[in-house]
């Protein structure tokens, strides 16, 4: 059981690693981006199924309420946080429009759309990044694999070069953590 466990961190460091650097560049740019979203009065929507929709839940609150640094609140709302709103838009339009409806409702020219898929081809993450250009959002997305038909939807692609789901989370929530704390270096200078 020991070799276990020592396999699995060694995968997930090594996938971790592997990412990063395809990625490095593009995580600069997205955190600059986000900062300037935050910046200009925008806000970040962020959505995703099952894990992804509580990294998303995550990421968001880290924005609204504070990443490792005393600040204002920034603007970030995920979508599949409000069993109202979901349960009503699943029964009266379907599950498919769960996140297109919100990301229409609460998206505005000028917003960033996070969408999450560990597989890049869940429907309803789909339609919400086509909501989301519809709607002038900046679009990004966090995926695996091959990025499925996501990676070549959005503005920034992020795929984490594996196949199983908890090695892809694991890359996601890391990559979620790395781009609050550039994004508050961004708005807050350097920490001292």
């Amino acid at each position: 059981m020991k070799d276990f466990v020592l396999n699995a961190f060694a995968e997930s460091a090594a996938v971790k690693q592997q990412f990063v650097r395809a990625h490095a560049d593009r995580i600069v740019e997205v955190a600059t981006l986000i900062a300037t979203v935050f910046r200009e009065g925008r806000k970040v929507l962020l959505f995703g199924n099952g894990g992804s929709a509580t990294d998303a839940a995550h990421i968001a609150a880290e924005f609204v309420g504070r990443y490792k640094r005393e600040r204002a609140p920034l603007p970030a709302i995920a979508l599949a946080t409000d069993i109202a709103a979901i349960t009503c838009i699943a029964n009266d339009y379907g599950y498919d429009e769960l996140f297109a409806r919100q990301v229409r409702a609460h998206g505005q020219k000028g917003d960033l759309a996070i969408a999450i898929s560990t597989s890049g081809n869940s429907p309803n993450v789909l339609k919400g990044v086509e909501a989301a250009k519809a709607c002038g959002l900046t679009t990004v997305a966090w995926t695996g694999g091959t990025g499925g038909k996501l990676a070549g939807m959005v503005d920034y692609p992020f795929v984490v070069p594996s196949a199983v789901t908890a090695r892809i989370q694991e890359s996601h929530i890391t990559l979620g953590h790395v781009l609050c704390e550039l994004t508050e270096e961004q708005l807050l200078g350097k920490a001292s």
